[in-house]
């Protein structure tokens, strides 16, 4: 068995040591530039990819160049072309971005949807990448790219933070998808026990209020086709009288790998004792 401490600081923290904090507009102007580049990608826009790649860019670790970058590029898209059905669909998501006035860093998870996996099998595969940037001439241009597979440790963090969100978004579809036909979960707030249906009914409900989360000490723990997450869960809301809240609840969650992917087995909860606060004006 294996035993991983996931923070959410990932190894992408480290390159954008020392860089300054981006305001929430930079962060949304260097999203956009990021996504526009995967869009000149899958559109075959060659004249975009070559505004978007500085002169020396360098994709690590294969150390190739802006014209090698840029014509595996077009060629993975006449590929596409000639097949549609059989392309790979790709998104971003979980994006981090720092910067500076003259330089960024943008770290996001992609996830890959492939018609032809493993056995021939439609398959979800998860991977994640690192630009840098540099801004020349008033704009912004990659100067290098990293990117790797996924883990099943960083898997399944990434799939805690997915949950998060799909609980702030009363994403229903994302219940249905990765929760076990056979989940269940004890409540944090009334010890009751629920099952898929009853879990998901009462978070569509959205009687909790909750409007931000936070994930923090996660612990992975994998065994075979079996994970135990643990960590602590911060979230803010309104109770359905409107009265604020804001408590954290340790929680363990047991996954487990069914047609090629994990899913929720079994959630439990704990509210954690209230912390004094010294209010402060």
């Amino acid at each position: 068995m294996k035993t991983l401490i996931f923070t959410f600081l990932f190894i992408c923290a480290a390159s954008a040591a020392g860089l300054a904090q981006c305001s929430e507009a930079d962060k949304k102007a260097l999203e956009a530039f990021d996504r526009a580049w995967g869009t000149a990608g899958e559109k075959g826009d060659k004249n975009a990819l070559m505004n978007i790649y500085a002169d020396d860019f360098v994709a690590l670790p294969a150390m190739t160049g802006k014209m090698t970058a840029i014509d595996d590029t077009m060629k993975t898209y006449e590929r596409n072309k000639a097949n549609r059905a059989m392309a790979d669909k790709v998104t971003h998501d979980h994006y981090m971005i720092s910067c500076t006035p003259s330089t960024a860093t943008i770290t996001h998870r992609n996830t890959i949807w492939t018609p032809n996996g493993s056995g021939g099998k439609p398959e979800t595969l998860y991977s994640r990448s690192v630009h840098v940037l540099e801004k020349r001439n008033g704009k912004w241009q990659a100067v290098t790219n990293a990117g790797h597979a996924l883990d099943e440790y960083m898997t399944l963090g990434y799939l805690e933070l997915d949950w998060n969100n799909a609980v702030l978004k009363r994403n229903r579809e994302w219940f249905e998808k990765n929760f076990a036909s056979d989940y269940s979960s004890v409540s944090s707030s009334s010890a009751d026990l629920a099952d898929k249906a009853e879990d998901i009914a009462d978070t569509m409900k959205g009687t909790s209020g909750e409007t931000w989360n936070d994930l923090s000490q996660l612990d992975i723990r994998i065994d075979d086709d079996k994970a135990i997450v643990t960590g602590v869960n911060h979230v803010k809301g309104k109770d359905e009288k409107g009265v604020a809240y804001d408590r954290k609840v340790r929680f363990t969650d047991t996954w487990i790998k069914r047609d090629g992917r994990w899913q929720v087995w079994a959630s439990q909860g704990t509210r954690m004792p209230a912390q004094v606060e010294t209010a402060q004006k």
